[in-house]
């Protein structure tokens, strides 16, 4: 593999998405170099949109696309464009820049992405803070305790630490031997994406929806290709003012779901390979 592109959408996220950006920089990540990836950052119509000069700091990698003249609600249309620029024979998809990587996880989506042919390489979410975010802000996590929570673990050092203060998303509630409803960092061919006709601008809510959930279930369940699962990486969410996931928002999202698709939404079950190394800080999420 000569080269992957690193697709990360933002949207009024000055506080969150250099802490995300960072984390995807040689600065932080292990066993790599920039000649091996790019990162394009993609600007979707935030109010206060990041500087141009501010990506290109995180290294010479970084390129930075930024959409306001016709960017919409979703970002589905956003990760599409940046893909038709991607240079990389493979992709990766954050549709969501609020999210801080592990350490090792562009090097082990790298290595993954040559064990098959053309492998779905998928990681798990984890939200910072006690329990999901849907609860713990209901008992007054916010952003200035998130904040302090991540500094201090020390986290720009060994961002493993990480796992000693998240908790597991919902889509994959039962931990890497469960089920997977989406991946918040999922890689693979381009020419696999191009197969699958990228995300589906059907999905116009704000936020997107369903659309990161259809478009891994449609990638797990194309052509039989194998599912690879990064055992002791991940990504980790920072509360931040984009879609609440409401009940209200989570019916509207299911209804369009069924619209497009005729039928409603179930995981993918798909047996999956399960690669990676695990730090001390991931045990327990193994044993979990």
């Amino acid at each position: 593999m000569s080269l992957l592109s690193i697709i990360v959408v933002v949207f009024n996220m000055r506080r969150e998405a250099p802490r995300t950006l960072f984390s995807l920089s040689t600065q932080y990540q292990c066993l790599v170099s920039e000649s091996d990836y790019e990162v394009i950052v993609v600007e979707n119509g935030s109010l206060e949109p990041l500087r141009a000069d501010d990506i290109q700091s995180f290294g010479n990698n970084f390129h930075y696309i930024n959409l306001q003249e016709w960017s919409q609600p979703s970002p589905c249309k956003a990760i599409n464009y940046a893909c038709l620029r991607a240079r990389g024979e493979c992709v990766g998809i954050l549709i969501d820049g609020a999210r801080i990587v592990s350490p090792g996880l562009v090097h082990a989506a790298i290595s993954a992405l040559r064990i098959a042919p053309s492998p779905v390489v998928a990681t798990l979410a984890w939200h910072l803070g006690p329990e999901h975010q849907s609860v713990s802000i209901k008992n007054g996590y916010t952003q200035e305790v998130e904040d302090s929570l991540i500094a201090s673990v020390n986290w720009e050092v060994d961002g493993y630490n990480l796992f000693t203060i998240s908790a597991l998303a919902g889509s994959n509630s039962q931990g890497y031997f469960g089920t997977l409803s989406e991946s918040t960092a999922i890689f693979m061919k381009k020419s696999k994406y191009d197969s699958l006709g990228g995300y589906d601008e059907g999905f116009d809510l704000a936020g997107g929806g369903l659309a990161n959930l259809d478009f891994y279930k449609r990638a797990c369940e194309y052509d039989n290709d194998e599912l690879i699962i990064l055992l002791g990486e991940g990504t980790f969410h920072q509360v931040h003012g984009g879609i609440t996931k409401t009940l209200d928002y989570l019916e509207n999202a299911s209804r369009q779901y069924s619209q497009l698709r005729g039928k409603l939404f179930i995981p993918p079950g798909k047996n999956p390979l399960y690669y990676g190394r695990v730090t001390s800080q991931a045990v327990r999420w193994v044993r979990f």
